[in-house]
């Protein structure tokens, strides 16, 4: 379980990667989409530094 935990954010990160992958293959971009996956790959980015100094 403590793997898993210290992996979230990696996963999260993926999640908005491809959040902005499906559009941009599919040709249905637009703002909000781009918006969503910037704001989960931060979320990502920023709970994966966060949770690996409190974990460890």
């Amino acid at each position: 379980m403590n793997e898993f935990i210290k992996n979230l954010g990696v996963i999260v990160l993926l999640i908005g990667v491809i959040i902005l992958a499906v559009p941009a293959l599919t040709g249905g971009m637009n703002n909000g989409i781009l918006l969503a996956g910037l704001g989960v790959i931060l979320l990502g980015y920023i709970g994966h530094i966060v949770i690996n100094k409190k974990v460890e």
